[in-house]
């Protein structure tokens, strides 16, 4: 049987670059470290994915750090593609893999980013089975974005979605629907941009076993450890001068 091809946005994390919301909570060099999990993560997932694997990272310069990334795993480097993406919006970029990976023969994609650790195999492999009766398969996420972007069918004009606003995931369904799309929404899962979305990561990865996500969920426990003690001592101080 064969697998839809699954595609993986990133950035290249370094201090600075992305991550901003949650850096003005914790700090340039915790939410490096929180992208560097993140993407780690991500990567265990489209790594382990028994179809062709597409990486697209940000920027057209870091093609070698990805395959670098990728040289480093203990898997079959055949089947795992690079294509960096264009400049642009980011409805811009996806329209153009999407484009690209269809003339080349590739006709059921999944798009995912890196900051959506809930996303697992299940998830993966119940779009393959939507496939089957839909066009488009979309996983919500609770700040009204989503977490994944199925399609069978090309994506229509991207460009003018207003992204990363609490009515993107309505706004796109509305989008697909007015050119006659039909779509499937799995549930609702998260992503990680505020540094409230690390108490959600502790909560909702507690139980998962897969490595990445260990590492990932220990590193939010150690952050939020860090400001819950930086809280107290700032509480402290203010009851002293009071």
């Amino acid at each position: 049987m064969t697998h839809p091809t699954l595609i993986l946005l990133c950035k290249r994390p370094a201090p600075g670059y992305g991550k901003q919301r949650l850096a003005k909570a914790i700090g340039q060099d915790l939410a490096c470290q929180v992208a560097e999990a993140l993407l780690s993560s991500a990567l265990e997932d489209v790594l382990s994915w028994p179809g062709v694997v597409v990486i697209a990272p940000a920027d057209v310069k870091d093609r070698e750090w990805v395959k670098q990334l990728v040289q480093q795993q203990n898997v079959n480097h055949d089947r795992i593609k690079v294509l960096p993406q264009i400049t642009g919006s980011l409805g811009l970029r996806i329209n153009a893999l999407d484009r690209t990976l269809r003339h080349s023969g590739f006709d059921e994609l999944i798009f995912i980013g890196s900051d959506a650790p809930d996303i697992t195999q299940v998830n993966l492999n119940e779009i393959k089975e939507l496939f089957k009766n839909v066009n488009v398969v979309l996983k919500p996420t609770i700040d009204g974005g989503v977490s994944i972007m199925a399609n069978n069918q090309p994506w229509p004009d991207l460009s003018q979605l207003a992204w990363s606003t609490a009515q993107f995931k309505t706004d796109l369904t509305a989008l697909c629907q007015h050119y006659g799309l039909s779509i499937a929404h799995l549930e609702t899962g998260f992503d990680v941009d505020e540094c409230e979305d690390l108490k959600r990561i502790v909560h909702q990865l507690a139980q998962d076993q897969r490595p990445a996500r260990r590492t990932l969920v220990e590193l939010a426990k150690k952050i939020i450890q860090i400001k819950t003690s930086k809280q107290k001592i700032i509480s402290h101080s203010e009851n002293n001068y009071a």
